[in-house]
């Protein structure tokens, strides 16, 4: 599948709500999601419009190692309703 080229950080960090995390707070132009439960995980993201492929790739694939799953799945299960 291939990374969405329009996405901004806001759509991305509501989508990331599917998988377990919730923005916790903002501070200027980014927005920090966690996810809670164990090991507690943090990530930056930001506001931006549209997100850059190579930032929206590195986020992607530190929330899918995160997650121990695949960057593809990850995708799947963000995108599944496009």
């Amino acid at each position: 599948m291939k990374l969405p080229r329009n996405l901004g950080g806001e759509e991305l960090a509501h989508r990331l709500e599917k998988v377990g995390y919730r923005i916790t707070r903002q501070t200027g132009s980014h927005l920090r999601l966690s996810r809670r439960d164990e090991p507690l995980h943090h990530i930056t993201i930001p506001r931006h419009k549209p997100l850059r492929i190579g930032t929206l790739n590195n986020i992607l694939r530190e929330i899918a190692d995160r997650l121990k799953i695949g960057k593809e799945e990850l995708l799947r299960k963000l995108f599944k309703d496009q």
